[in-house]
């Protein structure tokens, strides 16, 4: 989400650049007004009609124009004191041009002085000078009043709406961008913890079901090293194997969350290759060996899924044999995997105790309902009225892949 080049520039240049601008420009319209009209009349009462600047009027406008730009070169450091330098440059500089009113010409620079601390300070350091060039705004006709001089209130009251519209176009800016930072805010908190939990599905995809295969195997050498030395050898070849492939998986995923963080901050970190379900008769045979037999069957035709969809389906897999070797008390169980035009379905069952699966509310059915659910699919795992358990998933397939 990028600022906008508009608003860059805006923040980029300072503020009191904007206000000098605005001041200078309609000081070199006053003296060109002056320079080709000198004290006649003319159709606009801007300056006003029949006069014209004395030697002290244009020491006035000079000093106007003088505090004009200190309040200017002041607005970002002391935004408050600043305005009003700038409301008294507006000030003195129509008083010198005997105005029966504040021009918004002169008016220009306090609008857009008004305009940037609505943008950029806190709501109430521009009510404030809001509230200064009110003050303004009733102060000169009060004191012309005072003078026996006329005035114009249509005029002050055209001020006052100028006043109003760049308050009102300021605070509608700092609310977008507050609301833009607060949403981002939100977004990356968001993506923070989606990859926080994947990390942690993976993590406790990746250990579990080797820690299972390592347990296993153990318990299996253990009873038979007195007996069958060969058999309890292979087991432990086993286990060597397991706890070799566990440590190589932390060892990529760690290396993965070394490396310096990604171009995009949304993008997840790739934590090693990424399984899949051609990897699910490899799981089948080593889950064999430690001692559960798993049988795999295939229906519908077998095509490429989506990364996402492919790596989920295989973790689902992965993680309910490992309930079974670790929970079900069962000595094998069936994979079926139907892949279908519309949606990929996969189901595991074994004929185990039927409870063992649910009774810890451990991560691996959060993790796996998780996985489901960010992929929009259907997901149950429930003991079977015949004894055992059944996990099921149901994956949508996008139309590309049908």
């Amino acid at each position: 989400m990028s600022v906008s080049p508009s608003l860059s520039l805006l923040t980029r240049v300072p503020q009191g650049v904007y206000t000098s601008l605005t001041w200078c420009a309609a000081m070199v319209y006053v003296l060109a007004v002056y320079a080709t009209f000198p004290g006649q009349f003319r159709p606009i009462d801007y300056p006003q009609a029949g006069t014209s600047p004395s030697g002290s009027g244009y020491l006035a406008l000079a000093a106007a124009t003088a505090v004009t730009l200190a309040g200017s070169a002041a607005l970002h450091r002391r935004p408050l004191p600043a305005f009003a330098l700038l409301l008294a440059g507006a000030f003195t500089a129509s008083m010198a041009l005997n105005m029966q009113q504040i021009p918004i010409l002169l008016f220009l620079a306090a609008d857009v002085a008004l305009g940037f601390l609505a943008t950029a300070r806190p709501r109430g350091t521009s009510l404030t000078a809001a509230a200064l060039a009110l003050g303004a705004l009733i102060a000169y006709p009060s004191l012309r009043l005072l003078l026996a001089g006329s005035v114009n209130t249509t005029a002050e009251l055209a001020d006052a709406l100028s006043g109003a519209v760049a308050w009102l176009i300021g605070n509608t800016i700092r609310q977008a961008r507050d609301h833009t930072r607060k949403s981002r805010a939100q977004t990356a908190a968001q993506a923070v913890t989606a990859e926080r939990l994947r990390i942690a599905r993976e993590l406790h995809d990746l250990v579990a079901h080797n820690i299972g295969i390592v347990a296993l195997q153990a318990g299996a050498a253990r009873m038979v090293i007195d007996i069958d030395p060969p058999s309890a050898s292979e087991a432990m070849t086993a286990v060597e194997a397991a706890g070799r492939e566990t440590l190589a998986g932390l060892r990529r995923m760690l290396g993965a969350l070394r490396k310096a963080e990604p171009d995009d901050p949304f993008e997840p970190v790739p934590l090693g290759p990424v399984p899949g379900l051609a990897d699910v008769e490899r799981l089948a045979t080593a889950t064999t060996v430690a001692g559960v037999r798993v049988e795999v069957r295939w229906q519908g035709e077998r095509r490429p899924l989506p990364p996402e969809i492919d790596l989920s389906a295989f973790r689902i897999l992965q993680e309910s044999i490992t309930n079974v070797v670790r929970h079900a008390g069962a000595g094998s169980c069936q994979v079926f995997i139907d892949q279908r035009p519309e949606e990929l379905s996969i189901e595991v069952l074994d004929g185990g105790r039927g409870c063992g699966a649910t009774a810890g509310s451990g991560y691996g059915l959060i993790g796996m309902r998780e996985r489901v659910g960010l992929l929009h699919g259907e997901f149950s795992a429930a003991p079977r009225p015949e004894g055992g358990f059944r996990v099921t998933a149901r994956l949508p397939l996008p139309t590309g892949v049908r």
